[in-house]
């Protein structure tokens, strides 16, 4: 099969769908890579190391889409690439369709068999091929919080892990999913006093297990977030459905509970967020104030560490990518684990709980 890789074109996203190595693996077993030139810059990877495991470099991103059977990308496709696609071409990336009826449409109408990393399953039940992005993205909305609490940056003016004698940040997190675990991590790390919430009692008591102590446990409910509020100088929004959109967890309304200058990192913003008053947001402009909160709601959080994110990622694709590239859309009959990953497919959503989401 001939796999395309065209350039991310998303604002400030610099990964990567191929690295050479994972491209290298595709050629080793017999396939064709296409990679547009500049492709793999943004890992300080250049063509030169494309062209020397076997891929060809190509001018333009229009050629890729015009030639290769299967397109590797990162992020869901823009208005002009969806256009590029076709009928019989396999499209392998970030879709995130709940939220974007747009580019499900699109979709739709070029006929393209497109396969969404976020709802590929794990033999566990878990999300194999989103796991490694909630886990750089959970680590990085620590850090988000803290710089957005800087009084230069129009918070509040709180050190996160506090000093001697000054009580430190007091973090929330809402979900205790992979996102929220990695979050909290961070936030202990940073010496935070961090407070996680879930609906689960079993993970609850997994959570309070692996913490041993150094995270307070709730459960999830409209009344136990509202207390949490009050007293919180940053809230993570780490709620994921699979394949549907984010609930919001926090109403407009709930705003006036919580401290001036405080911030919400919505992790959850690909699914639409789990804040009401949450959208998305770009690395170049990643906040924004509503009603004297700080709001970070950046759309791909993990595109500002593309080295780490590129090579974490292909480490959890390539295994499915190459069985696409081996049997094309079959992959998705013959593997329980993949087929929930295939959510368009001749100009139809064929995985249940996107179609539910966008109501079609």
């Amino acid at each position: 099969m001939l796999i395309g890789v065209p350039k991310e074109i998303k604002n400030h996203e610099y990964r990567v769908g191929l690295t050479p190595e994972a491209a290298r693996e595709y050629v080793s077993r017999g396939h064709s890579v296409i990679v547009e030139t500049g492709a793999g810059s943004g890992i300080d990877k250049a063509d030169d190391e494309y062209a020397k495991i076997g891929a060809e470099i190509v001018s333009s991103a229009e050629e890729v889409f015009a030639r290769a059977e299967m397109v590797v990308k990162v992020k869901e496709p823009q208005p002009n690439e969806w256009t590029q696609l076709r009928e019989g071409q396999i499209l392998f990336t970030y879709l995130h369709l709940a939220p974007d009826p747009d580019q499900a449409r699109g979709l739709m109408e070029s006929g393209v068999s497109a396969v969404a990393y976020e709802t590929v399953t794990g033999p566990g039940g878990g999300l194999p091929l989103l796991a490694p992005m909630s886990e750089v993205a959970g680590r990085l909305s620590i850090e988000a919080g803290a710089q957005a609490l800087r009084a230069n940056n129009g918070g509040r003016g709180t050190l996160m892990g506090g000093v001697p004698g000054v009580l430190p940040a007091r973090v929330v997190v809402l979900g205790g999913g992979v996102v929220g675990t990695q979050a909290a991590r961070m936030a202990v790390g940073l010496g935070a006093d961090v407070e996680i919430f879930d609906r689960s009692l079993p993970r609850l008591r997994q959570l309070d297990e692996m913490f041993q102590g150094r995270v307070s446990t709730r459960y999830s409910t409209a009344g136990t977030i509202e207390q949490a509020l009050t007293t919180a100088d940053v809230v993570i929004g780490a709620v994921l459905i699979p394949g549907a959109s984010a609930p919001h967890l926090v109403p407009r309304e709930d705003l006036k509970l919580m401290k001036n200058r405080a911030v919400l990192v919505d992790v959850a913003i690909d699914q639409g967020g789990c804040f009401e008053t949450s959208k998305a947001t770009t690395h170049e402009n990643p906040t924004y104030e509503v009603d004297n909160v700080i709001h970070y709601c950046v759309a791909n959080m993990p595109g500002a560490v593309p080295l780490t994110s590129s090579y974490a990622l292909n480490n959890a694709t390539l295994p499915f990518g190459l069985a696409l590239a081996e049997k094309g859309v079959k992959a998705c009959d013959d593997d329980p684990h993949l087929a929930p990953g295939l959510n368009v497919h001749k100009g139809k959503i064929v995985n249940e709980a996107v179609a539910e989401s966008l109501g079609f």
